[in-house]
């Protein structure tokens, strides 16, 4: 891959890129078909970034950067291709170097992309001071959200930045009707937050759904479970307690033929599970970088899909949400028209930089490709660890895994520290070893952390 895709020029910011003379053309083949996030044209952002060529055996997309139009990944390209590309990711990330990190879970590993965005933002302060605003940031956060709706597949003004997850469910929940429906549907491997918002509320009647199994949840359960009380099924995409992927648009379809809302709890599938939301059909999807997005804590996303947004009107609020912030008329109140109506104050401006930096990287190695790549890694990981006499809690079927992998242990604090002696940073939970790959990782430290967990038996 191209250097130029790493580079950034600070005359050139902001200014659109020249156009690549597409002289690989073929019509010999027919074309093939282009990849579901870049099929969608809803979103102006994605069709600014991207142009999208078909050659004789791949389709590339041509990413627009800053100065310069470069390849990107190609789904349907050469093997050789897709190592170099994610050989340069990996050059990116410097704890690489010097551990054998396997903890993208728990927080995704920090790029030189993302410091050198955190280094820009702090420049600028010293600079500029608060004209940074008018002149940088404003476009950050534009930028921002425009990144992640492409991520989504999602059209222009679905996507608002908030503070965290928990900030997310309290936004929706506050603009959500309780008069006739106060059921909630979740489930007992969901993260507590989800089901935090809802515990403290005596008049929120709560379904949790047990796992018949302690890795999945049947997408039957949650039609059985629903009814003409349920408001939401809140659940997650991907299981953080087995890292089981669950059926979105199943979900989804449950949800609305029962007249309830669908509320995903997307943290841990956001970067390592790809996603075309508006084809999914979910209500919300709520996110953010702090995991396999590479960009660190303090910052969450959230999607509402757009039919839905003119409808609802949080209470929850703040001056980000109204319409016209910067007339401060504190005697009138209009909402965004967009998803921007949900946010709660002024961004983590810092994080929203590292968020920038890693979410290019991700952009520029493709969803697909991270995809293939964790599954690989993943895959090895169950197979060397079932070969060593390790039970795990995942799920048994490969297309419904991700790379959160459960390993039972007796000791599984003492088995994190034994590894983090040996320079393998994993990470623990009540009664088992958490070991979570992500693009940037190779088969040998896969293979290097099934030895040395092997020897903490």
């Amino acid at each position: 891959m191209s250097s130029r895709i790493w580079a950034r020029n600070r005359e050139t910011r902001g200014k659109w890129p020249p156009r690549v003379s597409d002289n690989r053309q073929s019509p010999a083949k027919p074309a093939l078909p282009v990849p579901a996030p870049f099929r969608r044209t809803k979103n102006k952002c994605l069709r600014r970034r991207f142009r999208v060529t078909v050659t004789r055996d791949r389709v590339i997309l041509y990413r627009m950067t800053l100065a310069h139009a470069t390849p990107a990944f190609h789904p349907h390209g050469a093997p050789s291709r897709l190592e170099r590309t994610l050989a340069h990711a990996r050059s990116a990330f410097p704890i690489l170097a010097r551990r054998n990190y396997l903890n993208s879970c728990s927080l995704g590993a920090l790029s030189n992309r993302a410091e050198e965005r955190l280094g820009d933002f702090t420049a600028l302060w010293h600079e500029l001071g608060a004209a940074a605003w008018y002149e940088h940031w404003w476009a950050s956060l534009s930028d921002l959200r425009c990144r992640i709706e492409a991520l989504f597949a999602a059209p222009d003004g679905t996507v608002a930045l908030m503070p965290s997850t928990s900030a997310c469910l309290a936004s929706v929940t506050s603009s959500l009707d309780w008069k006739r429906r106060n059921r909630i549907v979740t489930t007992e491997l969901d993260f507590p937050t989800l089901l935090y918002q809802w515990k403290v509320r005596p008049d929120v009647e709560m379904v949790v759904l047990e796992s018949p199994d302690g890795v999945h949840i049947d997408p039957q359960q949650f039609a059985d479970a629903v009814d003409e009380r349920t408001l939401a099924i809140a659940t997650s995409h991907v299981f953080f307690t087995t890292g089981a992927i669950q059926d979105l648009a199943a979900i989804a379809g449950i949800a609305r033929r029962a007249g309830a809302y669908s509320l995903i709890d997307g943290y841990q599938g956001a970067g390592q599970v790809p996603v075309d939301l508006p084809a999914t059909g979910v209500d919300f999807y709520t996110s953010g970088p702090l995991k396999w997005l590479c960009g660190g804590p303090g910052l969450a996303y959230l999607y509402v899909r757009d039919e839905l947004i003119p409808q609802l009107e949080p209470t929850v609020t703040s001056w980000f949400a109204t319409e016209d912030q910067f007339h401060f008329n504190p005697g009138e109140f209009r909402y965004h028209r967009d998803a921007r109506r949900f946010e709660l104050g002024t961004p983590a401006l810092a994080t929203v930089h590292t968020a920038i930096g890693g979410q290019e990287i991700v952009d520029e190695v493709g969803m697909a490709a991270i995809r293939a790549q964790n599954a690989a890694l993943t895959e090895r990981l169950v197979g060397r660890l079932g070969m060593a006499g390790f039970s795990l809690r995942v799920s048994d079927r490969p297309e419904t895994r991700s790379a959160i992998v459960l390993v039972r242990h007796e000791s599984p604090g003492d088995a994190v520290a034994s590894l983090a002696e040996r320079g393998i940073i994993v990470d623990s939970r009540p009664g088992v070893v958490r070991v979570s790959p992500h693009f940037y990782n190779t088969l040998d430290e896969v293979d290097e952390t099934v030895e040395a967990l092997a020897a903490t038996v």
